[in-house]
């Protein structure tokens, strides 16, 4: 009697409308691809500024330090469904509209560049000092210490970071969907859960999870290839 009540509940699939399942995954793919382009950019400079100023001794550099440490901080801090209401004008005035896919990438975006920008301040922390004296010695510029030793030296670092941010994200996606940011989250909320469809729900679900390992199987095997040692 479980087993039918189960099957009644979740194993219904003729309750699952097959084009919109597709277009909420294109949707949940769709922002997780376009924010994080510009997580990678705006959250690697940051990460680089961040890591710059905390080498950095005079007192200019370590005030600047604090400031974005602080709102870096703050910002990594703010639950992302709390964040999307608050930059919801925001994103209106930025994208035209205020639910769908597009309405949610500004949110994602600013709630994960300070994430990533800390996984790449701690990752160009980690290279190791020897190197970059030995790069000081040589008469390397700042540009060159940049392209051909912390980024190199750091690469495994970098790419597990990318892994992470882009599963976190993904996570943040499908809250969107509560408040109309479309994907599979939004999917599971108004077609599942709001009309008592758990076949919908456990689908998503599904989807979400095997979107999820194929991003930490690629991420695993890019960190295997660049890790020098």
């Amino acid at each position: 009697m479980a087993n039918e009540t189960f099957a009644e509940k979740y194993l219904n699939f003729s309750r699952v409308n097959p084009e919109s399942m597709q277009q909420a995954a294109i949707d949940t793919l769709f922002m997780t691809v376009v924010a994080m382009i510009f997580v990678i950019i705006i959250g690697f400079l940051l990460g680089l500024l961040l890591y710059s100023l905390s080498r950095n001794k005079s007192p200019f550099a370590k005030i600047c330090y604090s400031v974005l440490s602080v709102v870096s901080n703050i910002f990594r801090s703010i639950p992302y469904i709390v964040l999307i209401i608050l930059l919801m004008d925001f994103s209106r005035k930025l994208v035209g509209t205020g639910i769908g896919a597009k309405a949610a990438i500004p949110s994602l975006i600013v709630s994960a560049a300070p994430f990533y920008a800390r996984l790449v301040e701690i990752a160009f922390r980690e290279v190791d000092s020897g190197v970059l004296e030995a790069a000081d010695a040589m008469g390397a510029s700042k540009i060159q210490k940049i392209f051909k030793v912390l980024i190199p030296e750091s690469t495994p670092a970098l790419l597990s970071g990318v892994t992470l941010t882009t599963i976190t994200m993904i996570g943040f996606t499908a809250m969107a969907g509560i408040i109309g940011g479309g994907g599979l989250g939004g999917l599971a909320y108004q077609e599942g859960f709001s009309r008592n469809n758990n076949t919908v729900t456990l689908v998503a679900t599904v989807l979400i999870l095997v979107i999820v390992f194929i991003i930490q199987f690629v991420g695993d095997q890019l960190v295997k290839r660049s890790d020098k040692r």
